[in-house]
């Protein structure tokens, strides 16, 4: 079994650890796409919630970027970033926030898919003197949020916005169905449905004399899947910058693409069962179990040695809050206390990048020298 990195052989485990050269190339190949597509890219925050790796990706181009929380656009407007989507439904609960967010000098952009929250969003900017930027929410693919692009409330809320002083940015869309596909073709045909919604609503926008200079879609898969986007002005993608099982299984990455995973030691056994248990359970790895529903279950994670190098077979197979259940599929690995004997360091790739980094105040981030760094994450709402 390969050696620990000597800079996480003190590590207290379980502990989050980006490959950093993994990611850097994630981030790479990311970019360089968007750049042959002709599209501004504006990465989603919300998989690392991590300045360093938010700077990472503006220094390879990305332009702006989308979080999920304004806590997290308080945190990356404190380090300097001021472009930036709050991507998600606006409610009047959190206009003080944005607002105060505007004041500071931040370029923040937000989120409306109803007349509601647009009478809300305008009644807020006309009491206080400001003009909101406000992007529509498009629903391409019944996943989730958002008005469809040929339903009569796109011009309705869109006519709020415009008329009751606000800022009308843009349409956004954001095909999350496509987690659930597997093929190329289907992923492909997912990435256009999503882009032609997208450009329709702007269509229709522009054609009711309305203003949309911003054309924004995106997930993971669709971005990796386009052929073209005409029309479309950025993409937004988050999980790429780790990738996961998730995405492994969807067909976007392979398992050496993954640059997150948690670094954890064996603490006993159960011989008889073909066990092994880990110091990683759900409060590690998260309660997630995307690949349960995929053609490939990989339990709570994908078992690797401690240089980051799978180990074919073996996977989480059960968790509890401290305690993750480690086994070999098929049949039971009766020799599993000498394969893997008390105190060994093992890592393990999760099933969502998202949700396993939330787990964690901070991630290793491990160069390929084996030096590391403890790199903050924000959480909170």
């Amino acid at each position: 079994m390969d050696p620990l990195p000597a800079s996480l052989a003190q590590a207290e485990t379980p502990a989050a650890v980006i490959d950093l050269d993994r990611m850097q190339h994630n981030i790479s190949r990311m970019q360089q796409r968007m750049d042959a597509l002709g599209v501004a890219f504006r990465p989603h925050a919300k998989t690392s919630k991590c300045i360093p790796v938010v700077q990472a990706q503006i220094a390879a181009g990305a332009r702006g970027i989308t979080v999920s929380t304004l806590k997290e656009a308080e945190h990356f407007f404190a380090a300097g970033i001021a472009d930036i989507l709050y991507a998600v439904g606006m409610v009047p609960g959190k206009l003080a926030q944005a607002l105060a967010l505007r004041r500071q000098g931040c370029d923040l952009k937000i989120l409306c898919d109803s007349v509601a929250s647009a009478e809300a969003i305008v009644a807020c900017g006309a009491a206080h003197g400001e003009a909101f930027e406000v992007w529509i929410e498009i629903d391409s693919d019944g996943h989730r949020s958002g008005i469809r692009a040929d339903e009569p409330a796109l011009l309705q809320v869109a006519r709020v916005l415009h008329e009751g002083g606000a800022r009308l940015g843009g349409v956004m869309t954001h095909a999350g169905s496509s987690y659930d596909l597997d093929t190329p073709a289907a992923l492909a045909a997912m990435a256009e449905q999503e882009r032609a919604a997208c450009v329709l609503a702007a269509q229709r926008l522009r054609a009711a004399g309305l203003p949309c200079p911003v054309v924004s879609v995106g997930s993971t898969p669709t971005a990796l899947s386009a052929s073209q986007l005409d029309g479309v002005t950025e993409v937004r993608a988050g999980v790429y910058v780790f990738f996961d099982l998730v995405m492994r299984n969807i067909g976007v990455c392979r398992e050496q693409d993954i640059a997150l995973s948690v670094l954890t030691t064996v603490i006993g056994h159960q011989p008889e069962k073909g066990w092994a248990i880990v110091d990683a359970g759900w409060m590690a790895m998260s309660r997630d179990r995307g690949t349960q529903k995929q053609k490939q279950d990989f339990g709570y994670g994908q078992v690797c040695d401690a240089a980051g190098q799978v180990l074919e077979g073996y996977t989480l197979v059960g968790a509890n809050q401290e305690h993750g259940i480690l086994a070999r599929s098929g049949e039971p690995d009766r020799d599993i206390a000498a394969r893997f004997p008390l105190g060994t360091v093992l890592r393990i790739l999760p099933n969502h990048a998202c949700a396993t980094g939330a787990q964690f105040p901070a991630y290793r981030a491990c160069r390929a020298d084996g030096t590391t760094e403890r790199w903050e994450r924000v959480h909170g709402w």
